[in-house]
């Protein structure tokens, strides 16, 4: 493979993909020059890291435009799938399997880090690069694109190993683009997910000093487009992040806001340590302790762009300001979440909580089960438990939550069923989503599945600030009970208008199906 440029094109265009001869060719433009958008050419990219926050989207975004995508993980769990896209779970510690996983590979992302396993991640970390290098010479790897950190003087533990694993790559002789970047503003993120935890739960707070230390962060968009347009530009070093410059304390404001929660209050305390600081965040934040130690570590390291000419330079991308990311993140999940309600996983991922069950049909009850989600809307009697939900819309109105019921004269995606929008109406699936909620929004949706033949019901819930937590704690026992209720009542219900003859029945709950969130 080969950067190359097209003969028609001039001098000063970007350089693209080739696979044609080694070696590499790259060109930059005139810094302010007219740019045509970035368009990528299909090629066979590999993405060690794959199973992580930024491996699936990664993963997910490079198939979507056209690209074989090979996608490496010690663990099979969070790997992306798909028709272009080969998932292998292998350690990149092993050169030799990481090599043949690389053969024939245009260019390969390295979003490897070792941070989950604890001390000692610096060590390991520089030991992975070394072997990926390696694995990636052996195997004639033209390019290697590798996501790292801002940061310049005193840094963190943290930050000078993830600039380290950088210098680690270039030494291989291979032609590296480094990025990097600071927090990424994103669900899925774990410095979001702390942010969010914090702002959601604590309208007041102490803090050290940290919050008062500058950084800019970049949108998750952003950084997609990033890292896809680094598989065309010049080798080198960019720094990249939004355009504002902000501090931590100005961040949960405006997330904050961005919520439409109370203002909170932040009182800084000098004295406060980030050691302490980090056993504080372990109270309130469900993220992972390893890692969030490490990176509440690196919380008094500035975090800023010191030269932002030579990514203007190379890349289309123009970062959004952090209030605008901070929303897109809020509105992406929640975009996710709707697209994606059957395939998400029980329990706690994110912010959001989400329940699922099934129950088993026979082949006669379809047609009935079909009819009986087609008529949501205008009675309370359609859930089951009519009474348990008019003690939650009694709740509901303490907090100044007025739901109404109402059926519509079609339904479709975008028409409202009793406080629900419908998102997906087809002959095997209902999918709702409630924005109303005086907790936080909710998703509720059913789907007759194959295979074996079944009815499954799935529930999402996203708290909305901590009264929102308080509701799906302590309301836990409830939600469970009346979950599997509503999943047996749709049976019920259906099997009340089966032609005598028919199966007339369901066989069972899935029991195992449905399990408390985290």
């Amino acid at each position: 493979m080969r950067l190359t440029r097209p003969a028609s094109a001039s001098k000063d265009a970007p350089a693209r993909l080739s696979r044609d001869a080694p070696g590499v060719v790259a060109t930059s433009e005139r810094p302010g020059a007219e740019r045509e958008p970035w368009r990528p050419k299909a090629s066979l990219i590999a993405i060690a890291g794959a199973s992580g926050y930024v491996g699936r989207l990664l993963t997910e975004r490079l198939a979507r435009a056209g690209h074989g995508v090979v996608g490496i993980a010690r663990h099979s769990t969070g790997l992306a799938g798909g028709p272009r896209v080969r998932a292998l779970t292998i350690d990149v510690s092993d050169v030799d399997a990481t090599a043949a996983a690389l053969a024939g590979v245009d260019a390969a992302f390295y979003l490897v880090h070792a941070m989950a396993g604890g001390a000692g991640f610096a060590d390991r970390d520089r030991h992975l690069a070394e072997s990926f290098a390696d694995a990636a010479r052996r195997a004639g790897v033209s390019r290697i694109v590798y996501l790292g950190a801002l940061g310049h003087d005193d840094l963190s533990t943290h930050l000078a190993s993830r600039q380290e694993v950088g210098a680690v790559l270039r030494e291989s002789g291979i032609p590296v683009v480094e990025l990097r970047a600071a927090v990424i503003l994103g669900a899925g993120s774990i410095s979001f997910e702390m942010l969010r935890s914090l702002t959601e739960r604590l309208p007041a707070m102490v803090c050290p000093r940290w919050v008062g230390t500058r950084l800019q962060p970049l949108a998750e968009d952003d950084l997609l487009a990033y890292l896809e347009e680094s598989l065309n530009v010049p080798p080198g070093t960019y720094e990249i992040g939004s355009p504002d410059v902000t501090d931590y304390g100005q961040m949960m404001r405006l997330y904050a806001a961005a919520r439409r929660l109370r203002p909170r209050r932040i009182l800084t305390i000098p004295l406060l340590t980030p050691s302490l600081s980090a056993r504080w965040v372990d109270l309130v934040s469900p993220v992972d302790r390893k890692v969030s130690h490490s990176l509440i570590e690196s919380l008094v390291s500035e975090v800023v762009v010191h030269d932002p000419g030579p990514a203007t330079s190379a890349f289309t991308v123009r970062p959004v300001p952090v209030a605008r990311a901070i929303r897109c993140a809020i509105d992406r999940e929640a975009e996710r979440v709707t697209n994606g309600l059957f395939e998400r996983p029980e329990g706690l991922l994110g912010g959001v909580y989400t329940m699922r069950c099934s129950t088993r049909l026979h082949e006669d009850m379809v047609d009935a089960v079909r009819d009986k989600l087609r008529r949501i809307g205008g009675e309370l009697g359609w859930y089951g438990m009519a009474w348990a939900w008019r003690l939650r819309l009694r709740l509901g109105r303490l907090f100044g939550e007025r739901l109404t019921l109402e059926r519509p004269e079609q339904l479709r995606p975008g028409t409202t069923a009793d406080w629900w929008t419908v998102t997906c109406a087809d002959e095997d699936r209902l999918a709702l989503r409630a924005d109303g909620w005086f907790c936080g929004e909710g998703w509720l949706g059913y789907r007759i599945a194959s295979s074996p033949l079944r009815l499954e019901q799935a529930a999402a819930f996203r708290p909305k600030g901590l009264v929102g937590l308080a509701y799906w704690r302590l309301l836990w026992p409830v939600h469970w009970v009346v979950f599997r209720i509503m999943a047996r009542h749709q049976i019920q219900q259906a099997r009340a208008v089966t032609p005598p003859g028919g199966a007339g029945g369901f066989d069972r709950l899935d029991r195992g199906a449905c399990r408390p969130g985290d």
